[in-house]
């Protein structure tokens, strides 16, 4: 996750603007956009065909709150590391499907390319390098693996 091997990132959001706007800002952070889906299954198969680093995943799709279960399938099962974001925190489960966060919409630019170059360091480093950016809040799981201390 470098220049050689930017991050690559899966666009999980039914919204096309939305979409359109996460591609730009991915691509403007130096990361490499690898596809966009609108559905569950189309988020589950693109994550297989792809083997995204990364997936933007939304709560609430076109076929219904189903960004939970697409986001629990592709940690499990498609090797990407996922960050909900999404105006619908109350649908995301305790351990957040395995998702490393959350970034609530509505989001600004400066916090999606903070987030991403937080998450893409501690990716490559396996740690993290102080707090994460405004915005992004970590789950639990990924706070202790990448060892951030939340701040008191």
């Amino acid at each position: 996750m470098n220049a050689e091997h930017p991050l690559r990132v899966l666009i999980v959001e039914d919204e096309v603007l939305l979409a359109n706007e996460l591609e730009y800002l991915v691509e403007t952070s130096g990361a490499k956009p690898v596809g966009h889906a609108m559905t569950s299954p189309e988020a589950i198969t693109l994550a297989r065909e792809t083997r995204p680093d990364l997936a933007l995943v939304d709560v609430h799709l076109a076929d219904g709150p189903t960004g939970v279960d697409a986001a629990r399938e592709m940690t499990e099962h498609c090797g990407a590391i996922v960050l909900f974001i999404t105006a619908n925190l109350r649908r995301l489960p305790d351990d957040l499907a395995g998702a490393c966060g959350v970034m609530c919409k509505p989001y600004s630019e400066n916090q999606i390319r903070q987030a991403l170059d937080f998450i893409a360091r501690c990716m490559r480093e396996g740690r993290a390098e102080g707090q994460p950016p405004n915005g992004l809040i970590l789950s639990d799981a990924f706070a202790r693996l990448w060892r951030v201390h939340h701040a008191a």
